[in-house]
């Protein structure tokens, strides 16, 4: 409907038009800081907001009082997500859990958990029942809600270990902490975007996942990651204050022409000693090589949120950031 909506500290909510001019403020009880604002997919009159411990639903033409109001989550929340048919909400928090709340019956369906603060969850577009979630424990995971235990677990520190060249000492420091998730449009392809500065690609085929891609082009921690609708085209947002879009259409698809495709099973037929041969390393640093992005944005300041609108005809990157304004950039089309 032509608005966006943004959160800010102190409990602050504000939707916008597209001209940039506020419509629409509200001062959520309490004061926590507004974490995370979700619009309805199938009503978007309906918006999720979460503050500290407490998820308000509100409605955008008449913002006052919240709607209805959950307090399921025992810390303070990251990420919400909302399923498309908008039967589920999924809320990951600081303890590390993912409540995931049935609007229908107003009440938590399921607890999911990591073993430390969970900081991006996101249900897979045409699987209503299936999201992925991941954490500063490095783990990446794959849930179906009709499960309590994951259906699939990456650790990224492992995969980082067991396929790629020996990190620098530097590395020790430098974990990869998961920020930031993404599914793109076909729900099958997902983004990660984690403190190494890498963004990571992955492939659902039934109930696993595995690597597709990795490449790397912030020079700190990704902090966003974010699919455009309809294409293979990725924006991060970094620590280093940069905006970064990708095209990863060409790339998609093309280790199952490669050696690279046999890696998991080269890598379980070998024996410890022969996992880091020189083939082995090739293929995954081969694996990033081609990858350059096609836009760059030096915004300048620590990326906390980017989104993605169509304002005045055309798209447009908008980009939350330390700073009390959030910037809007111009997108070239896909």
């Amino acid at each position: 409907e032509g608005l966006v909506a943004s959160g800010a500290e102190r409990g602050e909510l504000t939707l916008w038009d597209g001209t940039g001019s506020p419509v629409g403020q509200l001062q959520l009880p309490e004061a926590d800081d507004v974490t995370s604002v979700v619009f309805s997919p199938r009503c978007p009159t309906k918006l999720y907001t979460s503050h500290g411990e407490t998820i308000s639903l509100l409605d955008v033409r008449s913002l006052k009082e919240p709607a209805e109001r959950f307090h399921v989550n025992e810390e303070e929340i990251n990420c919400l997500s909302v399923n498309e048919t908008d039967s589920f909400l999924a809320a990951a928090d600081d303890s590390g859990a993912v409540k995931v709340i049935d609007l229908e019956k107003k009440k938590v369906s399921r607890s999911l958990r990591h073993s430390n603060i969970c900081s991006s969850v996101v249900f897979r577009p045409q699987r209503p029942q299936s999201l992925v979630s991941c954490g500063l424990d490095m783990q990446v995971i794959l849930w179906n809600l009709q499960k309590a235990r994951p259906l699939w677990t990456t650790n990224l520190q492992q995969c980082e270990s067991e396929e790629d060249m020996p990190q620098p000492a530097g590395q020790f420091f430098n974990p990869p902490l998961a920020h930031s998730l993404s599914v793109a449009s076909c729900g099958n392809i997902f983004g990660c975007g984690a403190q190494d500065g890498k963004v990571r690609i992955f492939r659902v085929t039934g109930v696993k996942f595995e690597r597709e891609l990795q490449f790397q082009g912030h020079g700190l921690g990704v902090s966003q990651v974010l699919f455009l609708p309809g294409a293979y085209w990725l924006l991060t947002g970094g620590n280093d204050g940069k905006v970064l879009l990708w095209d990863v259409s060409g790339d998609i698809g093309k280790q199952q022409k490669s050696p690279a495709k046999s890696l998991q099973r080269r890598k379980a037929q070998a024996p410890a000693a022969a996992r880091k041969d020189g083939k082995l390393n090739k293929v995954a640093s081969n694996d990033q090589a081609g990858v350059l992005p096609k836009l760059s944005i030096e915004h300048g300041e620590k990326v906390n949120w980017i989104s993605c609108a169509e304002i005045k005809g055309s798209k447009k990157v908008l980009v939350a950031d330390q700073s009390s304004s959030i910037s809007v950039y111009p997108l070239p089309e896909p």
